[in-house]
């Protein structure tokens, strides 16, 4: 009987000891999860975490893909923003759809032709290199490649604000079968066959051909299909019905198809040509915000584009010379996101506690991320121009902060507390501030040949680095 008791209580003690290590571990990782989706998990306090991924595809087909940059979470991030790359072959169409989250569109290269319904009706644009164009979340819009021998290719950003938070964004598509699959679908045969007063055998004909994908063909090299007579269509036919096609009588009476689903979703407005929808914006046109000998930069806000007013969402661009600088600055009004679009070159950005968060060489391609009120600055390689776009997370007047530079901080503070601060003395510190004579974009040294700069920096880069965490002390400078 003692034997009995003993091991009753010694297998008592051992199923404790294992219940509230398993308890113990569960919470380690959910914790774990946790930090990870606050942006503070393993590698989160290196530069990495300033350095996106490289974008997942989310969509694709032959004709065309869609690949996402998914913005990090966490405290320090006001407005989470994603960055989308559409690519898409000539002649291919991105198929009718809606998303609950909306879109700011920047034509990298190529045409495209853009459908959207703005108030009740259909317009469309033609976007050229340069134009930037707002998709409200919501709305049911196209992409349409007209062109016979180049890809275009897009960048968006991706606005989940109004999202429903099942992904990064969320698809609806007006037109589909078995791949992707009408919303119109789920609704059965029955049910659209009383609201669209036809047969079940007509919903079920036109809701099981579309197998495609989102992106198709639209060219006769291709099988034909319902989407190869939309791109057919006029523009002005477009608008109207979206359901004329330019083959055969104009008054010839149709068979109900896609083309009658189309016009009932998409309007019966006959006379929406002159619209008042909003136009692209091409911001390769519009004339630098600032320009010198080292570079230029435009920035896009609410006061420009109205669209933008109600996005919230600003616009920059920027080109640097080889070896050039865009100063050290700060972005008191917003987050930026930037995207390489050609050449290399250097961020650096920095803790608020004065320690170096990043000092990384960025190609073409690369997405990147600084946090609002974070001190950075873009440095191009000495081996050619460096060129970047990005959004940032206001559409206010973006009015930065330079800490070097002509018409930096610096300057506006008086002498002698800005002395006292550094503990020089006043010449000193003047001799110091008045040294560089340009302003925004600085010169490249003219001490260092550019391969032996380029030399050493890649030392340093293959050298290994010793990297802080990203905790409260580090942040705020507390001990």
């Amino acid at each position: 009987m003692g034997k009995a008791v003993s091991f009753l209580l010694l297998a008592l003690v051992l199923f404790y000891e294992v219940t509230v290590t398993m308890g113990q571990r569960g919470e380690k990782e959910r914790r774990k999860e946790r930090d990870r989706r606050e942006g503070k998990g393993e590698g989160a306090g290196s530069e990495e975490w300033f350095l996106l991924p490289d974008p997942k595809p989310v969509m694709r087909t032959d004709a065309g893909e869609m690949s996402v940059v998914r913005s990090l979470g966490g405290r320090i991030i006001e407005k989470p923003l994603h960055i989308g790359f559409i690519t898409m072959e000539p002649n291919t169409l991105f198929i009718p759809q809606y998303l609950d989250s909306s879109l700011i569109l920047f034509v990298r290269t190529g045409e495209a032709r853009v459908g959207c319904i703005y108030k009740d009706q259909m317009v469309e644009r033609r976007l050229k290199i340069g134009d930037v164009y707002q998709i409200p979340a919501g709305s049911t819009f196209y992409i349409l490649n007209p062109g016979e021998g180049q890809r275009l290719h897009i960048i968006s950003s991706i606005d989940p604000s109004e999202s429903l938070n099942l992904g990064t964004f969320q698809s609806f598509f007006i037109g589909g079968g078995t791949y992707p699959a009408s919303i119109l679908a789920g609704f059965g045969p029955e049910t659209l066959s009383t609201a669209f007063n036809v047969s079940v055998s007509k919903v079920r004909g036109i809701l099981s051909k579309q197998q495609e994908g989102p992106f198709v063909y639209v060219n006769k090299s291709h099988a034909p299909s319902i989407w190869t007579k939309f791109s057919q269509l006029q523009e002005q036919d477009r608008l109207k019905h979206l359901k004329r096609m330019v083959q055969g009588e104009a008054q010839q009476k149709k068979e109900w198809s896609w083309w009658k689903l189309l016009d009932t979703i998409f309007g019966t407005e006959e006379n929406n040509v002159n619209d008042k929808a909003p136009d692209s914006y091409n911001i390769y046109k519009r004339s630098p915000d600032f320009s010198n000998d080292y570079g230029w930069s435009s920035a896009l806000d609410g006061s420009d584009y109205s669209p933008l007013k109600d996005s919230g969402i600003g616009i920059y661009l920027v080109n640097l010379t080889a070896g050039s600088m865009l100063a050290p600055h700060v972005n008191p009004r917003a987050t930026e996101f930037g995207i390489v679009l050609r050449g290399s070159g250097r961020i650096q950005i920095v803790y608020p506690n004065g320690t170096l968060a990043m000092d990384t060489k960025v190609n073409e391609g690369d997405v990147f991320w600084v946090p609002r009120y974070f001190a950075f600055c873009q440095i191009a390689s000495r081996r050619g121009p460096f060129e970047f776009f990005g959004f940032t997370t206001s559409s206010h007047k973006n009015r930065p902060q330079f800490l070097v530079g002509s018409n930096s901080v610096l300057h506006t503070l008086n002498t002698p507390e800005l002395a006292a601060a550094f503990g020089v003395s006043e010449e000193r510190i003047r001799r110091v501030i008045n040294a560089q004579r340009e302003a925004v974009i600085l010169p490249p040294p003219s001490a260092a040949a550019p391969d032996e700069d380029e030399k050493k920096r890649e030392q340093l880069e293959a050298a290994p680095k010793v990297m802080k965490n990203f905790g409260s002390e580090m942040i705020l400078g507390f001990d």
